[in-house]
């Protein structure tokens, strides 16, 4: 098979192209003939070696890549709900991988489109972020009808999957955060009912309060958020895409005002409860067939992946970039 591997830590120029043997299933895998992969601010986290010594993290060389779509090639032992050449997305590939043109996935965290019309680059672009989001805004967030959301970042991968979902769930009014002003109109378009550029947040919220913030992206916007965070509001960290270090909180800051600070990762959830995967993609499914749930993709050759971290990096993106096989 042809891949792209991570050969050392560094700039984009590190992803190389190799020829590896077909990968092939395990007990309870599916192998997936790819035809699109994402790319996300985690892969540029990867090759940079952001996390360089943390065992939660791969050293070179790997296979980066999260999430996928494709066809069934073949089953794994004990796996009877797929069939060879059904049309898949995986939820996430705990082993990376993705950026190749055969990948491995736990059939857990596959989801057949079988019987959709969800065209497979929206499909890898959109179901991975949006499971992510339910379950993020149900069994952490806890959010409850008629309450007020703010993204920071909205426009990007894991950002833009929140309103539409936050929307189904009772959201009265989400309003979203980008770098500069050509995103506000992408942004409205995938259902933020107003948008702020970073250079006016806070100061433009004057007299407003939210009940939930999402926040991706971390930096001095995060300690700048609790300031606009109601009494009995949650801020959910789902990442840190900035460059600049963690701000500390101080728990008077907290429980002074009666606010909480949450996180929620994906991976990990994912490895500990996996039973969650399916039903949470069931339920946001339909919300990407109607079109309500959609984001901007850039796709490029997989041969082109240090090309599409180059624009990541850069924050050149709106939406997604998915490489294709």
């Amino acid at each position: 098979m042809r891949a792209i591997t991570i050969s050392r830590f560094g700039p984009p120029d590190v992803l190389t192209e190799v020829e590896l043997p077909d990968p092939r299933p395990a007990a309870g895998q599916v192998a997936i003939d790819v035809t699109h992969a994402a790319v996300g601010m985690i892969d540029v986290i990867f090759r940079r070696g952001d996390r360089a010594g943390d065992p939660r993290f791969p050293p070179p060389p790997f296979v980066p890549g999260l999430e996928v779509a494709g066809m069934i090639r073949e089953l794994g032992e004990g796996v009877t709900d797929f069939r060879v050449g059904e049309p898949v997305v995986t939820l996430s590939l705990m082993t990376l991988g993705g950026y190749a043109t055969v990948a491995l996935a736990d059939a857990r965290l596959t989801v057949s489109l079988a019987n959709t019309t969800i065209d497979p680059a929206q499909a890898v672009a959109v179901l991975p972020n949006a499971t992510t989001a339910y379950l993020a805004l149900t069994t952490v967030a806890h959010l409850r009808e008629g309450e007020t959301v703010l993204v920071h970042g909205a426009t990007g991968g894991l950002a833009s999957a929140f309103p539409a979902v936050a929307r189904a769930l009772g959201a009265a009014r989400i309003l979203g955060t980008v770098g500069s002003s050509s995103k506000a109109d992408v942004a409205l378009s995938i259902g933020y009912d107003e948008v702020l550029t970073h250079d006016q947040f806070p100061d433009a919220l004057i007299g407003q309060k939210f009940d939930l913030i999402v926040d991706p992206v971390g930096g001095p916007a995060r300690g700048a958020s609790l300031d606009v965070l109601a009494p009995l509001g949650r801020m959910l960290l789902v990442g840190h895409a900035s460059t600049t270090p963690e701000e500390p909180m101080k728990g008077n800051e907290l429980w002074v005002r009666s606010i909480g600070v949450l996180g929620f990762s994906i991976g990990p959830i994912l490895q500990a409860y996996p039973m969650l995967a399916r039903s949470a993609a069931s339920a946001v499914i339909d919300l990407i067939e109607q079109g309500t749930l959609h984001v901007p993709i850039e796709t490029l050759p997989l041969t082109e992946a240090s090309e599409a971290h180059r624009r990541l990096e850069a924050r050149d993106v709106t939406g997604r970039v998915i490489l294709t096989t």
